[in-house]
């Protein structure tokens, strides 16, 4: 017992740990030859760039991209002592917890949520239309024009504790209706759970992304970061840490850093 609570003490909210680096997580890479995956020990570095110059860099023990920008952008601030007018990003940050902290700090957020390129080039004539919502009463009504009821609000908690506020409407009668194939596949009369704060987010991102300034930062991110990337992996040759511990990975992630903005200058 006194084991498996030492060991769930290094887990902390992880859902894995290396017994050879407890402060590694087991992520999938893509290192075999076959490109197909395999789940090794490791940290997700996050980096900044300005113009190929790295500006900030973080470790993190968890996979998912998103759960990152808070820290990494705390960790900016400290830097600095300030924060960036704007942040470019690409869907992977794209969640109402960091649509929600970047408003909250005065940060311009050009970044895409999951399905942004999808809907630019979706085929509009084959999908049905959006539900419309009349603010006044609030409620929806489906694409036959029956009125969806709002009937209570429930709320999820990510695993940063970040609250998502969902909105639920029930539509009165689907029994019979001939787009129930294709609009509601549940049992019963559907019920829509709307998170309106997303919504807006979404929206807010889409304009941005959109604007000829968006669209300027879009065509510049994938030249200015992932080429950084590109250079310390191949050209570098850098792909595994030689030490243990991310505070000692810092330490690596500091020194290629360093170097790379020092060869840069001198070109």
């Amino acid at each position: 017992m006194k084991r498996y609570q030492d060991h769930e003490k290094i887990l902390g909210e992880r859902n894995s740990f290396s017994k050879t680096d407890p402060g590694a997580t087991f992520m999938r890479m893509k290192e075999d030859y076959m490109k197909n995956g395999q789940l090794k020990p490791g940290y997700n570095v996050q980096i900044s760039t300005n113009n190929q110059y790295i500006v900030n860099y973080s470790h993190h023990p968890n996979p998912t991209d998103y759960k990152t920008l808070p820290s990494h952008i705390d960790q900016f601030n400290k830097l600095y002592n300030g924060l960036p007018q704007a942040v470019v990003a690409d869907a992977g940050y794209g969640s109402e917890e960091n649509y929600t902290l970047l408003e909250k700090l005065g940060i311009d957020a050009y970044v895409k949520y999951n399905y942004f390129d999808k809907d630019q080039h979706k085929d509009k004539s084959k999908i049905l239309i959006d539900l419309y919502y009349n603010a006044e009463q609030d409620c929806y009504y489906c694409q036959m024009g029956q009125k969806m009821k709002y009937i209570g609000t429930h709320i999820r908690e990510t695993d940063n504790g970040f609250l998502a506020q969902y909105k639920n409407y029930q539509a009165i009668r689907c029994d019979g209706c001939p787009l129930r194939g294709s609009c509601n596949k549940q049992k019963g009369n559907r019920i829509l759970a709307v998170n309106q704060n997303l919504a807006k987010c979404k929206s807010k991102a889409t304009e941005l992304l959109k604007s000829e300034k968006g669209i300027y930062y879009r065509s510049k991110r994938g030249v200015d970061v992932e080429p950084v990337f590109g250079n310390i992996k191949y050209n570098k040759g850098f792909r595994r840490f030689l030490l243990k511990g991310i505070d000692k990975t810092e330490i690596e992630t500091g020194l290629l850093a360093l170097a790379h903005n020092l060869a840069k200058r001198a070109k």
